[in-house]
């Protein structure tokens, strides 16, 4: 699998300082290899728009769809308790 990234999720992830991207990278790295990593926690966030959620960090989740051979992420948004 490859991984793209939108206009606003490249927005999103430039917004964050170096560590946060770091742990990012990590997690978009274990998304490509194993969609089911126990650390992404990725789950179907919305079945008509195809659309998966996964834990980017504690505080962040990112949003995607497979298209394809191809992760698309959406957007990096704050995770709401």
């Amino acid at each position: 699998m490859k991984l793209a990234l939108s206009e606003r999720a490249l927005r999103d992830y430039r917004a964050f300082g170096a560590a946060v991207q770091q742990r990012i990278d990590k997690q978009f790295a274990f998304l490509i290899r194993n969609i089911r990593h126990p650390s992404l926690r990725a789950k179907k966030y919305d079945e008509a728009k195809n659309v998966w959620q996964a834990r980017a960090t504690g505080e962040y989740r990112f949003y995607f769809q497979i298209r394809g051979n191809t992760y698309y992420i959406l957007n990096l948004l704050k995770h709401k308790d």
